[in-house]
């Protein structure tokens, strides 16, 4: 089995278009994507919890 796409948090930033410190902000509240933090202190997010949290939070055009 493949392990899961795991990405950098640079990389999501770049995706979702927003600040470091929005992202934070918007995780104070809870509502960010599901971030894992790796033994070495390094900050993750699984492909699969961005795209489900965009599923989410898409508005219909």
């Amino acid at each position: 089995m493949a392990r899961p796409q795991m990405l950098k948090l640079p990389e999501v930033l770049s995706e979702i278009e927003m600040s470091r410190a929005a992202f934070y902000r918007m995780r104070a509240r809870g509502k960010a994507p599901k971030l894992i933090k790796l033994p070495n202190g390094q900050i993750r997010c699984r492909r699969g919890d961005l795209d489900a949290w965009w599923a989410k939070h898409e508005i219909a055009a």
